[in-house]
């Protein structure tokens, strides 16, 4: 912790903050006056605490790491589970339409999928779109299309869920529950997934910091999920020309929170030559996997069909790995 101070506070001011800090900090004693305008601190506190800290006389400001914002999701240990996806065994593809759009196109995709390389599959039955006009998706009447995928292939389902009320129900029969990037600060939602018993998929929003994904991460963590998978999603909304994949924070993730990270280059790519390409990038930079769109009926599909690939160039994709 890290205490910004007043320019000019004087030897008094300092004094009489350091016994109020050590009333705060049970357990804590200074070593010595601090004499600039910063005074780290080494001890735990609460956000509650933190609040009242910032409220001292003489204090601007409070920092924090990110391991004393997020302790349970900076561990650093790494973190290889083999269920619901095996990350033990090489890079993970997780493959689908954007939505489960009807049941004769979505299990032939599923079924085109597994036998081109796919180990999961996405299937999306509620989709948050800008436009409230727009395909939302098939709500529950697509439940028993995914599970009859799922009986199919033998593959588990990667479901996102927009709204708490969905988890239980989802969860009966998914195996990942996605939380998109809109609702990746969708608290109330992440607290839900987290206490489901499933796997979840955290994607990160659009131009969300390292911390803000962190954060998220420590909801789902806190309210007990055990198999967390993170997925860099790309900050690019309309641009063709600028996915905005960050494959720099893709890996300070790895490497601080010791956790699985895919990526989805879909989304980031907005057109389907482009999302092949990144996805190779992606997986060249250190992805653990992808979250990509394909299936047979592409050029027919009522959401993001123009970057969602065909399943013979998922088969070319996944072959290379």
């Amino acid at each position: 912790m890290i205490i910004k101070l007043q320019k000019n506070l004087g030897a008094p001011g300092r004094g009489i903050l350091l016994q109020r800090l050590a009333r705060l900090l049970p357990g804590w004693r200074p070593r010595r006056v601090p004499s600039g305008q910063i005074l780290k601190i080494e001890f735990p506190a609460g956000a509650d605490t933190v609040a009242l800290i910032e409220n001292l006389p003489g204090v601007t400001g409070v920092l924090l790491s990110n391991s004393e914002l997020c302790p349970l999701a900076t561990s650093g240990r790494k973190k290889i589970f083999s269920a619901p996806l095996n990350f033990g065994r090489g890079p993970v593809f997780a493959a689908g339409p954007c939505a489960v759009e009807d049941e004769g196109s979505y299990l032939a995709s599923a079924a085109a999928l597994k036998a081109a390389g796919a180990h999961a599959l996405r299937a999306a039955l509620f989709k948050p779109r800008s436009s409230p006009y727009a395909f939302q998706g098939i709500g529950w009447a697509g439940l028993k299309i995914i599970a009859r995928a799922k009986k199919i292939t033998g593959l588990p389902l990667v479901t996102e869920t927009t709204d708490p009320r969905q988890v239980n129900r989802l969860s009966s029969v998914c195996d990942v529950l996605q939380i998109g990037a809109r609702n990746m600060r969708n608290y109330e939602l992440l607290k839900e997934a987290g206490s489901s018993g499933r796997a979840v998929l955290l994607k990160r929003a659009m131009h969300a910091t390292l911390r803000e994904w962190l954060l998220s991460a420590e909801y789902l963590l806190k309210y007990g999920a055990k198999n967390l998978i993170l997925c860099e999603r790309g900050d690019s909304a309309f641009s063709t020309t600028s996915p905005g994949l960050d494959f720099k924070m893709m890996r300070e993730a790895k490497k601080v929170t010791g956790l699985p990270v895919l990526v989805d280059p879909s989304h980031a790519a907005k057109n389907r030559k482009i999302a092949v390409k990144l996805a190779l990038r992606a997986l060249r930079s250190g992805a653990d996997g992808l979250l990509i769109e394909a299936s047979v009926t592409p050029y027919t599909a009522k959401v993001d069909g123009r970057q969602t690939i065909t399943a013979e160039a998922f088969g070319d994709l996944a072959a290379k790995y």
